[in-house]
C-alpha cells in the first residue's frame, strides 16, 4: 500500500475543515437572512426546504427598538439574499448593510402595499416616527398574499432551477392564507359591530382593524420607541369610558404596565397577549406566522366578547 507524504497528509487535514464546509453549504442550498421573525416564516414557507432562513430579530423580541450586534454583521456578510419589510420598518437595516459588506439583492417584501397613512388627529396624538405610513402590513392578510408573491418571485430569481418547487410551496401557502382568512370572518361577524373596539399596546393592528371591521385604539403610535403624552393617554381613557371599550390587550413585545394602569383607571379588562411584530417562542401559540394570526384574531373575539 502507497503511503502518501507527510506534507500530504498536513495539507489534507488543512483543507478538510473547508470541504465539510462547502459540502455544508451545499447541503443547505443557500442562505437567507430576513429583518425579523415573522418575515423569516413567510420566507420559510416559501423557499426550499434545504435553504436555510435566519431572522435578525428573533422571537418575541421588539424591532421598532432592536440594536444589530456584530455576529448580525457576519451573518448578512455570508448571505444568498436579504429580505426586509420596508415601508420604514427597520430604520437600522441601512447602516448595518453597509457595515456587512453584502453587496446581492435586498428584497422589500412589502412592495406594491398600499399602505396606510395617519388621520391627522393620529398625527398629533402619536409619534410616528417611521414616517407617514404604518409598516405593519403583515396584519393584513391580503396584504401577506402580496408578501407571499414578492418572496416567491426574488427566490425564483435567485434560484432558478427551483422555479417550479417555490411557486408550488407558494401555491399551498396561499391556499392556507385563504382558507385561514375565510374562517375568522366567520368568527369575527360572530361579534356585534359595537363591541369591536380593542385597546392594545401600540398602534400595530391598523391593517387587521380595517380588514375585519375592528377599531383599534392605542397609547402609543406605530413604534414602541418614544413614550406617550399623558394629554394622548388622559384622551384615551376618556375615549374607552365614554364609549365603553371592554377589551385591552398587551404584546409580547411591549411593557404590559401601562395598558395595565389604564385598565385600573377605566376599569376595563385586560383580555390577554396578542402577537404583534414577532412570533412567540418555539412551543408557544405564535410559533408560526398564521398560528399567530389565528391566535391573535381568536383571542381578540374572546375580549371583545367578554368571555
Amino acid at each position: 500500500m502507497t503511503t502518501l507524504p507527510r506534507r500530504h497528509l498536513l495539507l489534507a487535514a488543512a483543507l478538510a475543515p473547508l470541504a465539510a464546509r462547502a459540502q455544508d453549504g451545499a447541503a443547505r442550498g443557500g442562505r437567507v437572512v430576513a429583518s425579523f421573525s415573522i418575515l423569516a416564516d413567510l420566507v420559510r414557507q416559501v423557499a426550499p426546504a434545504d435553504i436555510e432562513v435566519t431572522a435578525l430579530v428573533g422571537v418575541d423580541a421588539d424591532a421598532h427598538a432592536w440594536e444589530p450586534r456584530p455576529g448580525d454583521v457576519r451573518r448578512l456578510a455570508g448571505a444568498d439574499l436579504v429580505v426586509v419589510n420596508g415601508l420604514g420598518f427597520e430604520g437600522w437595516m441601512t447602516r448595518l448593510v453597509k457595515n456587512s459588506g453584502y453587496r446581492g439583492t435586498i428584497v422589500v417584501a412589502s412592495e406594491g402595499v398600499v399602505a396606510r397613512r395617519p388621520a391627522h388627529a393620529e398625527h398629533e396624538d402619536h409619534d410616528h416616527d417611521h414616517g407617514d405610513v404604518d409598516p405593519h402590513a403583515w396584519q393584513d392578510l391580503a396584504q401577506v398574499r402580496r408578501y407571499v408573491r414578492n418572496i416567491a418571485a426574488a427566490l425564483a430569481r435567485r434560484w432558478p432551477a427551483r422555479q417550479a418547487e417555490i411557486a408550488q410551496r407558494a401555491g399551498v401557502y396561499l391556499e392556507r392564507l385563504d382558507t385561514l382568512d375565510l374562517r375568522l370572518r366567520r368568527l369575527v361577524d360572530s361579534v356585534p359591530q359595537a363591541q369591536r373596539r380593542v385597546i392594545s399596546s401600540h398602534d400595530a393592528f391598523g391593517y387587521l382593524g380595517a380588514a375585519y371591521g375592528i377599531e383599534f385604539l392605542a397609547p402609543q403610535g406605530w413604534t414602541t420607541h418614544s413614550e406617550p403624552s399623558a394629554a394622548a393617554v388622559g384622551r384615551l381613557v376618556r375615549q374607552i369610558r365614554q364609549q365603553q371599550v371592554k377589551a385591552l390587550f398587551v404584546e409580547n413585545i411591549s411593557d404590559p404596565r401601562l395598558v395595565e394602569r389604564i385598565a385600573r383607571e377605566t376599569g376595563a379588562r385586560v383580555g390577554g397577549t396578542l402577537y404583534s411584530d414577532a412570533l412567540s417562542a418555539p412551543g408557544g401559540p405564535a410559533a408560526s406566522f398564521l398560528a399567530l394570526y389565528d391566535y391573535n384574531v381568536r383571542t381578540l373575539v374572546a375580549g371583545m366578547s367578554g368571555r
